[in-house]
């Protein structure tokens, strides 16, 4: 029977040791390994390659284009206190959407955007 383990997104960097640092340090995310111009991190099963590409276009000059995932999560709550803390962008504060889901986003130095979503009731009025 088919069953997804885990998502691993690919992301094209222009600095990757900058990349990495803000994915550990603000985002809380461990290195699984390293190889070549590659990073390859992870929080929880959540796991993101790096790579070290200094030709392609930044990601940041795809504006809305550069969301690349979803992360349907529980303790949201505590997730955004602790990206406060750790001084990570917020592209979006945390609030209910009416769709039924609590939600923030994050925005990485080279642009690359990230959304996190916990199931809640959804709204009446939606």
């Amino acid at each position: 029977m088919f069953k997804v383990k885990a998502t691993q997104h690919v992301l094209a960097v222009k600095d990757l040791e900058k990349s990495e640092s803000y994915f550990l340090d603000k985002l809380g995310f461990a290195v699984r390994f390293r190889v070549g111009g590659w990073s390859f991190l992870s929080l929880g099963s959540f796991h993101v390659m790096l790579g070290h590409c200094p030709d392609e276009v930044p990601a940041r000059e795809t504006h809305n284009h550069s969301y690349f995932a979803y992360i349907n999560c529980d303790g949201i709550d505590d997730l955004y206190r602790d990206y406060q803390q750790r001084g990570a962008e917020i592209c979006q504060a945390i609030s209910d959407k009416p769709w039924g889901l609590r939600e923030f986003g994050v925005i990485t130095p080279e642009g690359h955007r990230i959304m996190f979503g916990e199931d809640i009731e959804p709204s009446e009025n939606a």
